[in-house]
């Protein structure tokens, strides 16, 4: 059995009770997407499906590894990641990657279904904007498997049966980001362009690619993706930094986020609020972060990231980027335009750009309240660049990523075994198939 053979299995056994729609990857090709309704349908129900890797999982995997986030518990699963010390039986890494693939496999169905479907309902505008839709959040989920895994297997048709999953081996991570390139390209060609926080437009597309050439090390491309955003009058810095988080349906800063309601909740507020607020408070800010963030140089006004409650005779500081406990509707924020920014800072640095690199790391440092940064050669800018973005996504999946895709993190966190800047490849995909290569190290 191969790998991926595995994975269809595991998708249909997770998928259930977890998307809004019925879940499309277990229907047959004649009740999948055969009218209007059911093409919308499904798409949201690939919305749906990267909601769930990104309610938790996926960002624990973005900060808990660095060193804002410690965790407070018993949980081996959460204290493996924590200590870098992963196994492949891990339930997080398992998890999260079954859920990715469960989103490609709802992509995967959309794409396949749309091209060749009638209906007045549906028109050409329509149709493309959600098969741009549907490539966007298959490149979202290769870029998101790519950076944490490295290759991967790249499945691009719809799994539906035991045979659709044989003979997928792993391609290569170069081959992984060319397939999200690929997604990215056509998927800016399909969208409408627009000012939707929750759903791709052309400037999603855009804002991702960016990113994907800052990791590439694709200088002049990721200068030239973030600035086309930017330029853009739909996104804005929201002032003050906390105004970004404090509306539940997307600020101006938002370019695309998820969004969550009481029905469909965002429940990790649960696990940054101490007991006396209702919570676990087993996802905690480092001391070294709770300094950083206080710090009137460093951390200004996104100080307010952090709060703190008595009980007894104890105060408790706690993490309160997703502080709407009660409507539990808070949105995980994939990309804001704050990333463009400091994307276009570090692309510029690293081309010699050194005044428009500094110039675009200050409208970051303006808006937090800190002195204006005067780093005048590129090394020091780049470290400047690597220290903002610490404080700004501090809660976001971000700091671990940004350490390994710099060489960084042997330098900041002692992990000098490079191996381990790679997830493991879950134990049961490799127990499936033999000539599945787990990553070396584990």
């Amino acid at each position: 059995m191969k790998a991926v053979t595995y994975l269809f299995l595991l998708i249909l056994t997770a998928a259930c009770g977890t998307l809004d729609v019925q879940p499309f990857q277990q229907l047959s090709d004649s009740r999948a997407i055969t009218d209007a309704g059911s093409a919308r349908a499904a798409l949201l129900g690939t919305y749906s499906s990267v909601q769930n890797y990104y309610q938790l999982n996926y960002p624990v995997l973005g900060y808990l590894p660095g060193d804002n986030v410690r965790f407070n518990g018993t949980l081996n699963q959460f204290n493996q990641i924590d200590q870098n010390a992963l196994s492949a039986d891990n339930v997080i890494i398992t998890e999260t990657w079954t859920q990715i693939y469960q989103a490609i496999n709802s992509a995967n169905n959309v794409l396949a279904a749309l091209p060749d479907l009638s209906d007045p309902l549906l028109t050409a505008t329509e149709k493309n904007q959600l098969l741009g839709e549907a490539y966007f959040i298959r490149a979202l989920a290769y870029f998101d498997l790519g950076r944490g895994w490295g290759g991967v297997p790249l499945v691009l048709k719809p799994t539906r049966s035991v045979a659709d999953g044989q003979g997928i081996k792993r391609s290569t991570l170069e081959q992984t980001y060319d397939q999200v390139l690929a997604d990215l390209t056509e998927a800016e060609r399909l969208l409408l362009d627009g000012a939707t926080r929750n759903r791709a437009v052309k400037n999603t597309a855009r804002a991702l690619r960016a990113r994907l050439h800052l990791y590439r090390g694709q200088w002049a491309e990721a200068e030239t993706f973030a600035t086309q955003v930017i330029a853009s009058p739909n996104y804005r810095l929201a002032t003050p930094y906390r105004a970004f988080s404090a509306a539940p349906f997307g600020s101006s800063e938002s370019v695309f986020e998820l969004t969550y309601s009481i029905a469909d909740p965002n429940n990790q507020w649960n696990n940054w609020y101490p007991s006396a607020l209702g919570g676990q408070y087993t996802l905690q800010p480092t001391p070294e972060f709770v300094t950083l963030a206080n710090r009137a140089d460093a951390g200004g006004n996104r100080n307010v990231l952090l709060s703190t409650v008595r009980s007894g005779a104890t105060d408790f500081v706690y993490g309160n980027l997703y502080n709407r406990a009660a409507q539990r509707d808070d949105p995980a924020y994939v990309i804001r335009l704050a990333e463009l920014y400091l994307i276009r800072s570090e692309a510029r640095a690293r081309q010699g750009k050194l005044t428009d690199a500094l110039t675009d790391l200050n409208v970051i440092r303006s808006r937090a309240g800190v002195p204006a940064g005067t780093a005048a050669t590129a090394n020091a800018l780049l470290l400047a660049v690597e220290n903002e973005r610490r404080v700004e996504f501090a809660f976001e999946a971000d700091r671990w990523f940004d350490l390994v895709r710099t060489g960084r993190a042997d330098d900041v966190l002692g992990i000098t075994d490079q191996r381990k800047w790679l997830f493991p490849i879950p134990f049961n995909d490799i127990a499936a198939d033999a000539d599945l290569t787990q990553n070396p190290g584990y």
